[in-house]
């Protein structure tokens, strides 16, 4: 018998709100079960599934005490992002538990219980890139495709030099976040390699495949499938908007993309205070993006609030790392950025050879 399963669910406590965002699918089995060693991505390979719910959210206080109870709508696809106020009459939400209410009518189907990941401070946040920047992960020819869906992730060598400079940041009380514009369905097997390798990041990115198919709920178009630079830039501010400014922002990817070009961005936005408008017109027909006329107004309003956001919040510390090769190293370290709010920026980058 089928019934609803959370896909991935995240709550983020921080600056006096609780940012949640979730997903659920349909199943007539479990999802796989987290005290398993391992697992492959074709596991998950079934998580497709088109279907609107009814979540009902209820926050408990450190007693365990019902303070909240809403319920809300997912769309088309079972994603869910809302704002709860992190204090309701003066008692924090401590605990977050999470049902549907529609799917048999009548019966509440618990689908998880969680605790609010809460945002230190100051704040001090690593957002990582996954592949070829942890793992060098390789999907070029159908044979390496079907292993990646096939096998664990640790089947892939591992970027030794980056695992050691983020656990340099861990270990001085960093937070991580992992962004990568792999599949949704590589959601385990991702979590699985990074609790293995002692990064414990609660909050995994991923760029769901579904919206590809969605022709009212989704963002991204058919560009996207190859182009990854609008799905990074909006997911990455949308991270932000979740935490807060941070006081100290670390940000990983790697040289054979364009994470480089996107983070420079970002510092512009959050460190120089750029306008905006300005900048976001300078950058929006660049390849990577070509956005859509959907994509350009969807992304402008979260630009400008993070602008206001970044202003309001003052100086920020924002550092670059990006792993490189023996056999690109010089060209990425004398690449030239011909957009003007970015260009002499570049030096700004931390590449190094993993």
């Amino acid at each position: 018998m089928n019934r609803p399963y959370l896909v991935n669910f995240s709550a983020i406590a921080s600056s006096g709100k609780v940012s949640i965002r979730a997903n659920i699918t349909d199943s007539n089995h479990q999802l796989k079960n987290r005290s398993s060693k391992t697992s492959a991505p074709i596991e998950s390979l079934s998580l497709f599934h088109k279907h609107l719910y009814r979540v009902k959210i209820m926050g408990l206080n450190e007693e365990n005490i019902t303070i909240l109870e809403k319920e809300y709508d997912t769309d088309n696809y079972g994603n869910l992002e809302l704002q709860l106020a992190h204090s309701i009459n003066d008692q924090k939400i401590c605990k977050i538990l999470i049902y549907e209410t529609a799917y048999y009518p009548g019966v509440d189907i618990h689908l998880g219980s969680f605790l609010p990941l809460i945002i230190n401070e100051p704040k001090k946040i690593i957002i990582s890139d996954f592949d070829k920047t942890l793992v060098d992960t390789k999907y070029s020819t159908p044979r390496e495709l079907y292993h990646s869906l096939n096998k664990p992730v640790s089947y892939f060598p591992t970027v030794d030099k980056s695992l050691e400079i983020v656990h340099s940041y861990l270990d001085q009380g960093f937070q991580p976040f992992i962004l990568s514009a792999s599949p949704h369905f590589y959601e385990n097997a991702i979590r699985d390699w990074l609790y293995q390798n002692k990064i414990f990041a609660s909050n995994i990115y991923l760029k769901d495949y579904r919206d590809f198919i969605s022709l009212f709920d989704g963002s991204l178009a058919t560009k996207d499938l190859k182009k990854h630079g609008f799905y990074k830039i909006n997911q990455l501010v949308d991270i932000l908007m979740m935490i807060g400014i941070p006081d100290h922002l670390v940000l990983f990817g790697d040289g054979f993309e364009t994470d480089d070009f996107i983070y420079l961005i970002l510092k512009s936005l959050l460190v120089d205070k750029t306008d905006p408008w300005k900048l976001w017109k300078s950058i929006k027909n660049h390849r990577i993006f070509n956005l859509n006329s959907k994509q350009d107004s969807y992304f402008l309003t979260k630009f400008y609030r993070l602008s206001e956001m970044s202003k309001s919040h003052g100086s920020i510390k924002l550092e670059i790392f990006i792993r490189a090769t023996d056999q690109n190293i010089e060209e990425l370290k004398n690449k030239k950025f011909t957009n003007k709010y970015i260009v002499d920026m570049a030096s700004a980058v931390n590449y190094y050879v993993a």
